[in-house]
């Protein structure tokens, strides 16, 4: 069955109610995309700040232990969270096209139906916390004085699971309506509440890695509290079409679903990649593990930098998609892609003269910096290695084109374990990181191979609606 565009009316209150096209056709397409890449970078950015605060708090603490503590707890979350990444990017490229076929009453959908699996799902963590602590802490064998500190981490930010995972579809739909400035909002409460906190509770009180823990706590029910309310309020301003039968409707449960399954699955191979990188860390000692949690911190900026391109070119394509343009879909991928490439380029300059000064502000443990300051150089190549993935998952998750990034996942993931087997005995933590550059790489090689169909796609079901 194919759905019938809404009327004129409905379509145009829906664009000006959520603010999404709002200046977006005017100024060609550098100001379309920096309009949404810009405040999504400045969002996004708080996010390894933030990290970069929780190991700078405690790698001023005697004993680097306490960096690892807090390494392999995020390390955990990251893994349990990410694990529901889905939440926020199936929201987003659903919304997206909602938004750009003007559907009102979709949108509206695209933000309950999600809701409601991320307060499931938040909850059922909570209750399962204590076998989910226990395999976590087997998998990584950390030493005994780090697993002691993951363990207290643990044991507080776990009661963070549901509002963290409904802070991932409100910033889900908020980016699928193209209202990046109001996302980036968001994560400025959610982030700088978090790094006050940090300070507060570890610098001031003494707290240690549990102040760590409560101030991500008090900051995720925060910004999820605050997240609904303007959810809320934007929900208010729409056509006043409740169809709630929209809700229930089995075809379109099917396909949240399976894209949603389908980025589960690339997520849980993109975490495992963490986890072993960390655990591989770990039987290096405390020191090499300290100097990769360093590093891991630069290559969170680098990820989250470059993603303000990424998320640009998945609400470009996503709503490109759902207009059924092609070549506005496909002028939203070069414009997004060039300026991704710019960034990564200034990246890697900015890292390879400033990367021994940054080492230098998160520890003052000798042997951390040094061991750091070892394998900066695969820092510094990261960008240009990984900005071609970040891109391509962009734009087929705008598109919910989810089949082909769980496949290419997949196989980059038997890349980077083959890699993982026979570099590391051999090269120690140098054949760690090269395996790393080799899934990035991998990840680019195998999901480009699906892009030209995607792209012939969009022009298919243009000449599939107009002859319908």
């Amino acid at each position: 069955m194919t759905d019938r565009p809404p009327p004129p009316e409905i379509a145009t209150a829906a664009v000006e109610a959520t603010g999404g096209l709002r200046g977006g056709q005017g100024g060609g397409w550098n100001h379309r995309v920096w309009r949404l890449a810009g405040p999504i970078i400045l969002a996004n950015l708080t996010t390894p700040l933030l990290g970069a605060v929780d190991t700078a708090v405690v790698g001023h603490l005697p004993d680097p232990s306490y960096i690892g503590g807090v390494a392999v707890g995020s390390v955990i979350f990251s893994f349990l969270y990410w694990a529901f990444g889905f939440l926020r990017m199936g929201t987003t490229g659903f919304t997206a096209q909602a938004h750009g076929a003007g559907d009102a009453a979709e949108l509206r959908a695209c933000l309950l139906r999600p809701l409601a699996l991320a307060l499931g799902f938040g909850c059922l963590l909570v209750l399962l916390q204590s076998p989910v602590k226990l395999v976590a802490l087997w998998a990584i064998e950390a030493s005994s004085q780090v697993s002691g500190h993951t363990a207290a981490y643990f044991d507080i930010r776990v009661w963070s699971a549901p509002a963290s995972l409904v802070n991932y579809v409100v910033l889900g739909w908020l980016l699928g309506v193209q209202r990046a400035r109001t996302a980036l909002v968001l994560q400025l409460l959610l982030n700088g509440t978090n790094i006050l906190l940090d300070l507060i509770f570890v610098v001031g009180f003494g707290w240690g890695v549990a102040g760590v823990a409560w101030a991500t706590l008090i900051a995720e029910v925060a910004a999820a509290a605050g997240g609904l309310v303007l959810i809320l309020h934007g929900l208010g301003r729409l056509p006043d079409r409740k169809d709630w039968a929209r809700l229930r409707d089995r075809s379109r449960l099917a396909a949240l679903m399976r894209v949603n399954f389908d980025i589960f699955l690339r997520t849980l191979c993109l975490l495992l990649v963490t986890v072993i990188f960390t655990a591989e860390s770990a039987r290096f000692g405390d020191v090499v593990l300290a100097g990769n949690a360093i590093l891991k911190q630069f290559h969170a900026f680098i990820v989250y930098g470059l993603d303000g391109f990424a998320h640009a070119a998945e609400i470009l394509a996503g709503s490109a998609l759902g207009a059924r343009s092609r070549e506005t879909f496909r002028r939203a991928v070069i414009v997004c892609t060039l300026w991704g490439l710019a960034a990564a380029a200034f990246i890697s300059l900015f890292l390879l003269l400033a990367g021994p000064s940054l080492i230098a502000l998160f520890t003052s443990l000798p042997e951390v910096r040094l061991s750091a300051e070892a394998y900066l150089g695969w820092v510094v190549i990261s960008p240009l290695v990984s900005v071609w993935s970040f891109m391509l998952d962009g734009i087929f998750i705008g598109a919910t084109r989810t089949a082909a990034m769980r496949n290419a996942m997949v196989l980059s993931l038997g890349i980077f374990l083959l890699a993982n087997w026979l570099l590391v005995p051999s090269f120690g933590n140098h054949g760690l990181w090269l395996s790393l550059m080799l899934f990035l790489a991998g990840r680019a090689v195998t999901l480009g191979l699906h892009y030209p169909t995607l792209e012939k796609s969009v022009g298919a079901e243009s000449r599939s609606v107009a002859t319908a």
